[in-house]
């Protein structure tokens, strides 16, 4: 992926910064784009061909980020350039981008595209590594001369093998978090025929730990148990797809025995993203019955089944009825939760705060319905939709079987795992 040059523009029109990266793309050809962007209020199309060049663009706040190529390049990965430009400018300046930051530190930006994108190719856009050697404050030159800290943390964080990490980083408490975070997605008929399910997921780690260590990570996953001669740990193990992990980890180790082995970075990050398709287990199980009597009342029944172990609970269930356009009256009645009827989106909302596992709760509702004309149409049922979240519960049946930190100074480490269940799109047909 190459980019000819990059644009920062105003909503009057004006460019603030350009930086040209090929020499192939003029600072003129950002005219066609004005014109045709800038002066159109409805103008949707983030990719646009002018002069020849591929216009990609973004807006923040009150500035467009544009790239031009000339090349034939991936369009996802220009658009996550320009957003990893975004964060990066908030990273410098306290989470702000907007006209007054750029103009007031258009040379400090400047230095940062010219280190981030080389003749055209993106480089290393990470703050935390660019922040050692591109500064905000006055650089002392005679200590610098002299070989003092910032000379010497100059050469690890651009040249290093561990980029993502300096050295020399310490803590009193050596402390890792784990956190494993899906979403489930499911779409089920109104015979209660599981028609399409997925789960995404997320692990999330924050490292508060001193020293270079480095971390190993495994879990579940079906092709390492079965190469264990041990038949019994096949059975919950799970088939991972899609998985993408963060570049700190080593992928040569990963294809050799699949295990996650790292040098993790400061702070928090996103290890590794996964997809699971099969054997998907679905923490909530939906039994809707509507009755219609005549054209004037609803008779709704709505129970709702968790499926995941009593000695869990999921937080904040939030159950989302459509009802008919007409709807006039509601009385609901539940023995546990809340409820509330939302005229303006025509939706029973059934809130649980806590939702004990292997329990069955019930919703009964009567509905009344106001004569309108166009009530002689036949109402379109809209699916049921459900928000919940689940603590130390996964659907892809995920498991962390171990998390080892290794270091020099051979310190103690305080492992924290945990697991989360989200709802994605779940919806339940009516």
């Amino acid at each position: 992926m190459t980019i000819s040059a990059l644009y920062f523009i105003n909503l009057r029109g004006e460019v603030i910064i350009f930086r040209s990266f090929r020499d192939d793309v003029p600072r003129q050809a950002a005219d066609a784009f004005r014109m045709q962007v800038l002066a159109s209020k409805d103008f949707r199309v983030p990719v646009e061909r002018y002069e020849k060049s591929s216009f990609f663009h973004i807006r923040e706040g009150n500035v467009f980020l544009v790239a031009a190529t000339k090349s034939n390049v991936n369009a996802a990965m220009v658009f996550q350039l320009l957003f990893q430009i975004v964060a990066l400018v908030k990273a410098y300046f306290n989470g702000t981008f907007d006209e007054e930051v750029v103009r007031q530190n258009f040379s400090l930006i400047y230095e940062l595209l010219d280190e981030i994108i080389d003749f055209g190719y993106p480089q290393n856009t990470s703050p935390d590594m660019l922040k050692t050697y591109i500064l905000q404050e006055t650089l002392d030159v005679g200590k610098f001369k002299q070989g003092g800290a910032a000379a010497g943390n100059i050469p690890p964080a651009v040249t290093g093998a561990v980029s993502w990490r300096t050295e020399g980083i310490k803590y009193r408490k050596n402390e890792v978090f784990l956190d494993v975070v899906e979403h489930v997605n499911v779409l089920v008929s109104n015979k209660g025929t599981v028609l399409r399910s997925d789960v995404t997921g997320e692990v999330q780690m924050k490292c508060f730990l001193s020293g270079m260590p480095e971390c190993r990570f495994g879990m579940n996953d079906k092709l390492v148990l079965e190469k264990d001669s041990r038949p019994r740990n096949s059975k919950n193990s799970i088939e991972l797809d899609d998985i993408t992990f963060h570049q700190c980890v080593k992928l040569g180790k990963f294809d050799a025995d699949r295990t996650v082995s790292f040098v993790p970075p400061d702070g928090e990050f996103v290890l590794m993203k996964y997809r699971v398709t099969d054997n998907v287990n679905l923490p909530f199980r939906v039994m809707p019955v509507i009755k219609e009597h005549g054209r004037s009342r609803l008779e709704v029944n709505v129970t709702i089944k968790a499926l995941f172990n009593v000695k869990l609970f999921a937080l904040n269930v939030l159950v989302k009825i459509p009802l008919p356009a007409n709807t006039a009256v509601v009385n609901p009645s539940t023995a546990a939760g809340k409820t509330k009827f939302q005229p303006d989106t025509h939706q029973l909302l059934w809130k649980i705060k806590r939702f004990s596992g292997e329990t069955e709760l019930s919703l009964s509702a009567e509905v009344e319905m106001s004569a309108r004309i166009d009530a002689k149409k036949q109402w379109n049922r809209a699916p049921i939709s459900m928000e919940f979240q689940v603590p130390m519960f996964t659907s892809s049946g995920l498991q962390v079987r171990f998390l080892k930190i290794v270091e020099k100074s051979n310190y103690n480490t305080i492992k924290w795992v945990r697991y989360i269940t989200k709802n994605g799109e779940c919806q339940h047909r009516v």
